[in-house]
């Protein structure tokens, strides 16, 4: 601008100075960079810049020298903020981890760094504080946003000993939290180490692209001398220096990977790194397990069948008082299904459990058993024979209550599909999967019912994780076929996650991000992420080699007519600007839908 003005103001000498000065400024710590590239055995695509500028001041092309001085400068600084614009959602993330804590000790309360709580520990979790460490609601209740790990904006109500994951806002009072697991356990130290391994992963298109992109000094060389030689014209072969740059090869892709990665983070979808988004994006096959992942895992009161003289409340309300202390995986899904329907449960006395069988215990006088058919059965209930067929109920739970030696009530309990499960196989077709499939250890009639409502033709059933491998393996060996999803709880389903091209992890509510062995990992309990996943990765692969076929074309045309004479060295390192600010701005294009 300095020289600009002296240029306007005649005194052509010292534009001439301000311009080579301000050109020296950049060649000095980008010789250094250079020579370091040299000796790290990188050829260093800076070098086509730094060959620009010292051909540009050695043939007095002063202006020249200083846009693609400001050019190199200018691009550094805009790669600069295109990364951290890519990156703010995963870097929010990252930021957003809690520090500190507020622990009871005793009647007081000590704020103390959130890596000395231990499970057992009740902390207050203030209002607009984040929550320190997964744990579970002490008092009557808590309003918490789980916005950073889901992407759902509105608030939610925590009852009562139910389940709170770290990481989330209190929007509402302060409540008490019971520790359950340690902070580095926690839910959000996982998303935290997922979202720091994200960010140093590079995708093999961009590892191909930093390949083209050393070959591009020798290219570039040669045709800037191919022009010098034949028209006898040296500023042609300086022309050509300063429209050829890789930017384009060297930029573009990882601002659109990261992106990508960043607007997956705003849905609530972790994404391990871009190797992992560009083969989400390639991904051809999807292989869905049942239980944890198109459903919640988590058996509910469908339906209470009347025995007896009790309703089905006051049946529900005695089964679930007395399983309040038992181990059972069903004790819990009854004692919610009570507490959602209001009823107030009662302290059962005289329990004995025997595992995996049934629970007996006294609630307001009464002697309650809980259990299979055949535990009451062997107990002398003569009508548990009679209780209606499991063939009334394939794949479900059931649950019998005795009262007093009287059969009282049948409790039908059962899995259901996650949100967005039912419309999950359109999705994914729409994203351009080939090939579908329901993968389960449940029995057959089970699975099949699960993959009619979930729209899924294909089913594998009677799945162990060996067999879950095989298949696996099988659709991997197909080329058409690849490349290859397994979705699953990120449990069980580990060496499935682990084998296939792309491992999904659902973890949604009340789960931990458990398995290391997946690419992605799923924070809401929404089977729509699945498909949202596939298809930012198909954009951002997309975009990424749009933005560099667009940039390479772009300098491509510019240098043969640099060659040809038509495009002066100023106006050609005023196009390059323009090509570099045009693939950036392209590739932050995957920020978005």
């Amino acid at each position: 601008m300095a020289g600009g003005v002296l240029w306007l103001a005649g005194e052509q000498g010292w534009a001439n100075l301000v311009w080579a000065v301000g050109a020296t400024a950049v060649l000095v710590p980008l010789v250094v960079s250079t020579a370091r590239s040299l000796l790290r055995g990188d050829v260093g695509v800076d070098a086509i810049a730094l060959v620009a500028i010292v051909w540009a001041l050695a043939l007095g092309e002063y202006l020249a020298a200083a846009i693609v001085a400001l050019m190199m400068s200018g691009g550094a600084a805009l790669e600069v903020w295109a990364a951290g614009r890519a990156r703010r959602e995963l870097q929010l993330l990252v930021e957003r981890a809690p520090r500190t804590a507020h622990r009871y000790t005793g009647d007081a309360i000590e704020e103390v760094d959130v890596d000395e709580l231990r499970p057992g520990d009740v902390v207050v979790v203030r209002a607009g504080e984040v929550v320190p460490a997964d744990g579970v609601v002490v008092g009557d209740g808590a309003v918490v946003d789980e916005s950073a790990l889901t992407g759902e904006p509105l608030p939610v109500l925590i009852a009562r000993s139910d389940r709170v994951r770290s990481g989330t806002a209190n929007a509402g009072d302060a409540f008490d939290l019971r520790v359950v697991a340690a902070a580095a356990e926690s839910a959000y130290a996982s998303v935290v180490r997922l979202v720091e391994a994200a960010q140093t992963d590079r995708a093999d298109f961009t590892r191909m692209a930093d390949r083209y992109a050393a070959l591009f000094l020798p290219f570039t060389l040669t045709v800037a001398g191919l022009a010098w030689l034949l028209s006898g014209d040296s500023v042609r072969g300086l022309a050509v220096m300063v429209v050829a740059t890789p930017c384009p090869l060297i930029l573009a892709a990882p601002i659109a990977f990261v992106a990508g990665l960043s607007r997956a983070a705003r849905a609530g979808v972790i994404v391990k790194g871009a190797g992992a988004l560009e083969r989400l994006g390639g991904a051809r096959t999807v292989l869905l397990d049942k239980t944890g992942t198109l459903t919640l895992g988590q058996p509910e009161v469908e339906r209470i069948v009347p025995l007896g003289s009790l309703t089905a409340d006051e049946a529900l309300r005695l089964a679930a008082s007395v399983d309040q202390l038992s181990v059972h995986v069903l004790a819990e899904s009854l004692v919610h299904g009570a507490s959602r329907r209001g009823l107030e449960l009662a302290r059962p006395t005289a329990v004995s459990e025997e595992p995996g069988l049934g629970i007996e215990g006294v609630v307001g006088g009464h002697r309650v058993e809980v259990g299979s058919g055949s535990w009451l059965a062997s107990r002398g209930y003569t009508a548990a024979d009679e209780a209606p067929s499991d063939r009334d109920d394939p794949g479900k739970a059931r649950v019998l209550v005795g009262v007093d030696g009287k059969l009282e009530a049948l409790i039908v309990m059962g899995d259901r599909l996650r949100p967005g499960a039912d419309s999950l196989a359109q999705a994914l077709r729409e994203t351009g999967v080939a090939h579908l499939a329901l993968v389960s250890g449940d029995h057959e009639d089970v699975a099949r019912e699960v993959a009619q409502a979930a729209g899924i033709d294909h089913v594998y059933a009677d799945r162990t994780p060996e067999g879950k491998l095989d298949v696996v393996r099988a659709a991997r060996s197909r080329e058409e076929l690849r490349n290859v999803v397994m979705v699953g709880d990120g449990i069980n389903d580990a060496p499935a996650l682990a084998l296939a091209d792309v491992g999904i992890a659902m973890a949604g509510k009340g789960a931990t991000i458990s398995s290391e062995t997946a690419d992605v990992v799923i924070t809401v309990d929404d089977a729509s992420r699945i498909a949202l996943s596939l298809r930012i990765g198909r954009r951002s692969l997309h975009i990424a080699r749009q933005s560099v076929a667009l940039g390479l074309g772009l300098s491509a045309g510019a240098m043969g007519v640099a060659a040809l004479g038509y495009l002066p060295p100023v106006w050609g390192a005023l196009f390059q600007e323009v090509v570099d600010v045009t693939v950036i701005l392209n590739a932050l294009r995957a920020l978005h839908d």
